[in-house]
Parts: C-alpha cells; sequence; structure tokens
C-alpha cells in the first residue's frame, strides 16, 4: 500500500489502515515511537484523523497511547501470547460446533469466499494474511454469537495475527495451500451439521501451528 499523501474520502479509515499495515508487516516493531506531525505531515493529513487512528488502534492493542510520551507500537511478551493462543484453541473449536446447528448461508457463503480466495492468493503473503484471519473471523461469526465475535478479533488483531504473519512470511505458497485444504474441511463439517467433527477440525488446524518462539 502506498505510503504518500492520501486522497481518500474517510481519511481516517485509511491512515488507520495504512499505519496497522506497518505494524503487522513489522516495518513498524514493537516500541517504536509514531511521533504524530512527522507522520501526519509524510502521509499528507491534519493531525485530527491521525489521533483518531491511533485512537482506534489502541482499541485493538496494536498501539500504546501514555500522557506526555504519545504513541508507540504495542509490544507483546512471549507469555502474553502463549495465553492468547490458549484462548484460541478455546473459543475456535467451540465456534464451529455452534455454527453448525444453526448453518445460516450468509454465513457459510463468507466462510467459502475465504477459502477460495486463500488458494487464489497464495503467493502474497499480505493478501493471504488477511483471507486466512477473514476465514477464522468468519469461522467464529458463523456461530451467531456478537460476543464470541468480538473476543475473536481482540485476539487476532494484537496478538494472533503478529505471529501468524511472521510465520507466512516465512514460509511456502504450499503451507498456505495446505491451511486452505484444512479450512475447507472445517467448512464441510459445519455445512453438514457435524459439530463435533467441526470442533475436533478445528482444534487440530489451531494447534498444529502455535506461535513463534524466536
Amino acid at each position: 500500500m502506498s505510503s504518500g499523501p492520501l486522497q481518500i474520502q474517510s481519511v481516517v479509515d485509511q491512515v488507520y489502515a495504512v499505519i496497522r499495515e506497518r505494524i503487522l508487516s513489522g516495518e513498524l516493531p514493537g516500541g517504536s515511537r509514531l511521533p504524530q506531525i512527522p507522520l501526519a505531515e509524510e502521509l499528507g493529513v491534519s493531525r485530527t484523523p491521525l489521533r483518531e487512528a491511533l485512537r482506534r488502534l489502541s482499541t485493538e492493542g496494536l498501539v500504546v497511547l501514555e500522557a506526555n510520551r504519545g504513541a508507540t507500537v504495542a509490544q507483546h511478551e512471549l507469555s502474553d501470547m502463549l495465553h492468547a493462543w490458549r484462548a484460541r484453541l478455546t473459543l475456535e473449536p467451540a465456534s464451529p460446533r455452534l455454527a453448525a446447528e444453526v448453518r445460516v448461508p450468509a454465513a457459510l457463503e463468507r466462510m467459502r469466499r475465504a477459502v477460495a480466495q486463500q488458494r487464489r492468493v497464495a503467493d502474497d503473503v499480505d493478501e493471504s494474511f488477511a483471507v486466512n484471519r477473514e476465514f477464522h473471523l468468519a469461522l467464529v461469526a458463523a456461530a451467531g454469537n456478537p460476543h464470541l465475535e468480538q473476543f475473536s478479533r481482540m485476539l487476532w488483531m494484537t496478538r494472533i495475527g503478529v505471529p501468524i504473519f511472521a510465520g507466512q512470511a516465512a514460509g511456502h505458497a504450499d503451507d498456505v495451500l495446505a491451511w486452505a485444504d484444512q479450512h475447507e474441511a472445517i467448512l464441510r463439517a459445519v455445512e453438514r451439521g457435524r459439530g463435533p467433527a467441526a470442533d475436533r477440525l478445528t482444534r487440530e488446524h489451531v494447534a498444529a501451528w502455535p506461535p513463534r518462539t524466536g
């Protein structure tokens, strides 16, 4: 994504997207300062939309806002990442079990689109990360419980997303395609109303790849 001046209707959304991408890609590592004046000048925006974008990122745990220090990129300890991973192991397998009970067509179609798109963009690290995340968020959303969906977004945005992005950046397209096959197997189990099978497949899929430890 270009980092030049932004010529768009929703300036806050685009500033948010640019900074978020830089954080997830590692261009802005944990602890990096985010000085508002230079950053606003670089992006060609005023400080008002920049401050709003930083506030949004802070609610997602990607940015820390402190009085007298300004904004910095959040740092997450390995122990915190492992706690988040275990929370995901609890949350995600339960979601397809619920989804298999309700089988909302729109929710299943969202998962189906994510699987197809994941296969199309396997060679593109940025796109494949986004689609991988989309499948898992869609899987949780298919359970029809807004609280589960909110928790999943928090985990993926702040603690799960970064190590998965790092793993994909160092991996190969074959890995992404293998994940797509696993996603499709989970989707089929949900479509057929096989809740226990969907639970098991999701648990195996998530547990197979813990966060990187360095």
